[in-house]
């Protein structure tokens, strides 16, 4: 069982040289972007990061991030749980002109001063792996699929609306 708390902030190019690997919780409680995006959370993320160099000498981070959330059901804004992990690659750069040249596996990271906001890194991939849309099923939602529905369908009209190119028609026989 992880017990042991991910830092803030790291010095990625010193890990990477090491071959470091951290693993650990982050505390869902302490990222406000994740809080203003579904509401506050309760518990701890898991994380497994392993600082590495390629053939390159690119700063790498190879991670996987775990969490159960608490968001609300799309049709009745009660909470549900719903478990969201993701897996990411990170390349680590110092600058946005050298994020441009990331190849497209990786996703750039900007370090400043040679440390990483890695919580805010953590939060990001959390924040990406969110699903688009979520729903409890049918029997456990408030909201009954009657409610859902907003009246009854107009009847259609027996006559057929106007044609705008009816006008061509009687055009076309004159020519």
């Amino acid at each position: 069982m992880l017990t042991r708390r991910i830092p803030s902030t790291v010095e990625p190019y010193r890990l990477a040289a090491n071959h470091e690997r951290l693993e650990g919780l982050v505390a869902l409680d302490k990222l406000a972007r994740l809080a203003d995006e579904i509401g506050e959370q309760q518990g701890d993320a898991k994380v497994t990061l392993q600082f590495s160099l390629d053939a390159q000498r690119r700063h790498l981070i190879d991670g996987g991030v775990e969490a159960h959330l608490t968001v609300p059901c799309r049709r009745c804004l009660q909470p549900m749980d719903v478990v969201v992990s993701s897996e990411f690659q990170l390349a680590v750069v110092s600058s946005d002109a050298l994020a441009a040249e990331v190849p497209t596996e990786y996703e750039p990271v900007l370090v400043h001063d040679e440390q990483l906001d890695l919580l805010g890194a953590i939060e990001d991939e959390l924040i990406l792996s969110l699903p688009q849309v979520v729903y409890h099923d049918e029997t456990e939602c408030a909201v009954s699929r009657e409610q859902l529905s907003s009246g009854e369908l107009p009847e259609e009209s027996a006559s057929r609306p106007d044609n705008p190119f009816d006008a061509l028609k009687s055009l076309k026989g004159k020519l």
